[in-house]
């Protein structure tokens, strides 16, 4: 039990690292007066460049994997115990202790949740993604799209049996959680006023 709280509290502490924050403060940029204001890769693309965006979202993707990789090494078998530690890593993105309690929207650190428990299901998300945004120059949507077919997908793989429940239940939690944090954006998508990128650099 002592190892499994210090395992969830320190991957807390890793998703609590704000990397898309502080790739674009190297690039003397403070995410939360430019853009969108949110502390994601979406506004690191929007206000810094593509390169960075890659960096910070490959970065927030590791701090969702990496501890969850290591709930699996050292504790085999213990899926509740695992998927806790990726709850964890996620909800320290989303409210980060470094920064006040406000984080990002948790696409790439679930995603990288998933890349410990359930692989196939990132390929999926990233291509549903790409197809979305490439069609509307929207980030969100592209987001928006991701959770759709990965809560799908997760649910046909727990069905056919290659995804135990409690890997299944981070599917359903993060790809809902991931609707939830954009309830703005969808506010602004019906009222026809969300942010598009106009070029892709």
């Amino acid at each position: 039990m002592l190892l499994a709280a210090g395992l969830i509290v320190a991957a807390y502490l890793a998703g609590s690292v704000p990397f898309s924050f502080l790739v674009a403060r190297a690039r003397g940029v403070d995410l939360r007066t430019v853009g969108s204001g949110n502390i994601g890769g979406a506004n690191v693309w929007r206000s810094v460049g593509f390169g960075p965006f890659v960096v910070a979202a490959v970065l927030d993707m590791l701090k969702g994997m990496l501890p969850t990789l290591a709930a699996r090494w050292l504790l085999p078998g213990q899926f509740v115990v695992i998927v806790l530690a990726g709850v964890a890593a996620v909800l320290g993105h989303t409210f980060p202790i470094f920064l006040r309690f406000k984080g990002g929207k948790a696409v790439a650190t679930s995603g990288g949740v998933l890349l410990a428990i359930a692989p196939l299901l990132v390929p999926i998300g990233i291509a549903a993604w790409a197809v979305a945004f490439l069609i509307t120059r929207i980030s969100s949507v592209g987001s928006l799209t991701a959770a759709a077919v990965v809560i799908v997908a997760g649910t046909l793989f727990y069905l056919a049996g290659a995804l135990p429940l409690p890997y299944a239940a981070f599917v359903w939690f993060s790809a809902l959680f991931v609707v939830y944090l954009h309830r703005e954006n969808i506010q602004r998508l019906r009222a026809g006023t969300e942010n598009r990128f106009s070029r892709l650099r």
